[in-house]
């Protein structure tokens, strides 16, 4: 069948480059692009007339790109043709370094490619347009036949033997073309039916710049490319925190496809030159490693929005995704927007992803930067809602402060675009950690799924708000959908544990909070669940064995950890919880400490009036942990206690 047409991909009119032509056929071995031309017969690159030093494998492989313009041609396919079978050398550096010596005489940029185009994990593409050859000057049929010498004209038997064979030749020519048809019939009707795609995964777009310090910019368009697919309904997109997962892995896609349990993967790189940008896409086909499609898109930094949703609906059209005609005009909104604001959001994003009180802060800085010179910039007042309302979560602010804020940030959101299902969510959040207004969160949390259905963190969110309510089997199935949708995050395998937990499930949280700690043996949180997981069946030695874990991975002083094994040693379980109180309780005259975290250590201790205390402490002050006192089993002591249900009734909790 010859070349496969796997590869053929097309580069719209925005792209680097226009609608490449063939070569003519009245002059197959002369190559014109841009102001080279190049003698495919004669191995020579001609620039305005001057020949070029290019020769050997440089050559080589730009005769086997030219051959196949706008196509990918794999490096495999490179090594092949320019490589004898048991040639011992190093074939990618040896193919790297042609292609740079090559891009050398044309004066091209592997960053912004005029050229020749990297095709990150795969090979390179020919994307310049080729310019048709001048025509040979046409010759008359009566000037042909003039000069030719009367010896050279045919006799009638040479006529007939002509005419014979010329009509076997259209015979032939007939019948290709029937097979032809009906190969091209076959092979529409298989490309058709291709297996449908129904689940996706982004990889991290490569960064093409050179520049490491740049990783935040091309990190920004995956996740919003991530977030876009995500708000189709009938599309199962994996979650970035697990794809990035795979960044500069050795796996190979059918393995990685494998791994995530996805139909397809879309890769591909980013490059970002003064005031524009330049996305490579690919879609393939994971089980195959079969490229579905691919495209290459141009536009000015003002137009990365525009951009990055007209990728998302060119991937949704090509697996065939009927878009709901919300969904649809919700992916036809985006406008332009300063590439400042932009810049400054996508730092706020890097920041948020560290996931500490000092990440937090330095996000809030730089959304609050994008928010002041885009003020309708609905995402960034999302990125401001979630650090003030994680501050509040980790100490950094007061309660109180935190929750006002993040609830105004939300709303303005939301007033600026009401399909932010980001913006819902954590509206919903404020709601059930904050207000306590049930009723009002679950109806934010079922807008924000519906909005974007593929959100592991929205169904990681609504599903601790099911735990907090009782509803077990509920947050069961929401948490799992979480996990399918983000696999190997530390989130989605470690609150799995926690919602066994809650469920007072303590068998099944031993055993999830283990597989967790196999991913992410320096998690001090799963170290804590598994402790206290342990410490309800009665495994004391076990449990204190994993809050040593947890306190040693928080920085606490070995001195101190020998206490905790000594108190343990000497008077069991009550020994090591009075020890822990009266360290605890010391740490609160020099910082902030959580009301739930001292009412916990009194309530295991037995110590009820001790406990209710600091509960109403943490109710008074609107401390979020409380929201699970209803579930929370260190609690089961003190449900017997009126004092306990007239607790709950204030919450307006459920009993």
């Amino acid at each position: 069948m010859g070349r496969s047409s796997r590869y053929r991909t097309v580069i719209d009119s925005a792209s680097f480059g226009n609608e490449v032509g063939r070569v003519m056929p009245n002059h197959p071995d002369i190559v014109r692009f841009g102001a080279f031309e190049v003698d495919l017969t004669a191995g020579e690159v001609r620039k305005a007339g001057m020949r070029q030093k290019l020769a050997g494998q440089p050559f080589q492989v730009l005769q086997i790109l030219l051959q196949h313009p706008r196509e990918i041609v794999t490096r495999a396919e490179l090594r092949q043709r320019l490589w004898p079978e048991n040639t011992f050398v190093d074939h990618d550096l040896a193919l790297k370094k042609a292609v740079n010596r090559l891009r050398e005489v044309l004066g091209d940029s592997a960053d912004s490619p005029r050229f020749i185009e990297t095709i990150p994990r795969h090979g390179y593409r020919f994307i310049a347009a080729l310019q048709q050859p001048l025509p040979d000057p046409p010759v008359s049929s009566a000037a042909n036949s003039a000069k030719q010498p009367m010896a050279a004209q045919s006799s009638p038997p040479v006529l007939w033997r002509r005419m014979a064979v010329g009509v076997a030749v259209v015979l032939v020519l007939a019948a290709l073309a029937w097979a032809a048809g009906t190969i091209g019939r076959y092979r529409a009707r298989a490309s058709s039916a291709h297996p449908s795609i129904r689940s996706i995964a982004v990889l991290p777009l490569e960064n093409l710049s050179k520049d490491p310090s740049q990783d935040y910019f091309s990190d920004g368009i995956t996740d919003a490319l991530t977030t876009e697919l995500a708000q189709i309904g009938s599309l199962r997109v994996i979650s970035r925190t697990s794809a990035e997962h795979f960044k500069g892995t050795r796996d190979t896609l059918p393995e990685i496809g494998r791994k995530l349990n996805v139909d397809a993967i879309v890769e591909g790189s980013v490059t970002r030159s003064e005031n524009r940008v330049r996305i490579s896409a690919q879609l393939i086909d994971a089980p195959s490693d079969r490229h579905v499609w691919a495209k290459s898109y141009e536009r000015d930094l003002k137009d990365v929005l525009v951009l990055q949703d007209e990728v998302a609906r060119d991937i949704a059209e090509e697996i065939r995704i009927k878009l709901t005609p919300e969904e649809r005009t919700r992916m036809a909104v985006a406008r332009s927007i300063d590439p400042a604001a932009h810049e400054a959001y996508l730092k706020g994003n890097y920041y948020f992803a560290k996931m500490s009180t000092p990440g937090f802060q330095e996000g809030l800085r730089f959304y609050q930067q994008a928010v002041t010179r885009e003020p309708n910039y609905g995402q960034a007042y999302v990125g401001m809602a979630e650090c003030y309302e994680k501050l509040g979560m980790w100490g950094g602010l007061p309660p109180r402060e935190a929750s006002s804020q993040a609830k105004a940030a939300a709303e303005k959101a939301l007033a600026i675009d009401d399909s932010l299902g980001e913006a819902h969510a954590t509206l919903g959040h404020i709601h059930f950690t904050y207000d306590w207004d049930w009723l009002e969160a679950e109806h934010e949390f079922a807008r924000a799924l519906e909005l974007t259905p593929s959100s592991s963190m929205i169904r990681v969110q609504y599903s601790t708000y099911l735990s907090a309510m009782g509803r077990h089997s509920e947050a069961l199935a929401q948490i799992k959908e979480a996990y399918a949708l983000d696999p190997v995050s530390p989130i989605t395998n470690g609150l799995q544990g926690s919602v066994y937990f809650w469920a007072h499930r303590f068998d099944e949280a031993i055993s999830q909070y283990h597989q967790t700690l196999v991913l992410y043996p320096d998690s001090a949180v799963a170290h804590r669940y598994l402790g206290l997981s342990y410490e309800q069946k009665g495994m004391y030695g076990e449990a204190v064995e994993e809050y040593v874990k947890e306190n040693e991975l928080y920085g606490v002083r070995k001195e101190e950890l020998a206490v905790f094994r000594q108190a343990f040693a000497s008077s069991g379980m009550m020994g090591f919880l009075r020890t822990k109180l009266k360290l605890t309780v010391a740490r609160s005259k020099r910082q902030h400490v959580s009301p739930s975290e001292l009412a916990d250590l009194y309530a295991r201790l037995g110590e009820n009036d001790q406990a209710f205390e600091w509960l109403e402490k943490a109710r008074q002050e609107r401390e979020h942990g409380i929201a699970f006192i209803k579930v929370e089993p260190t609690f089961d002591g003190l449900h017997s206690d009126p004092r306990f249900h007239d607790l709950l009734r204030r919450l307006g909790l459920p009993e």
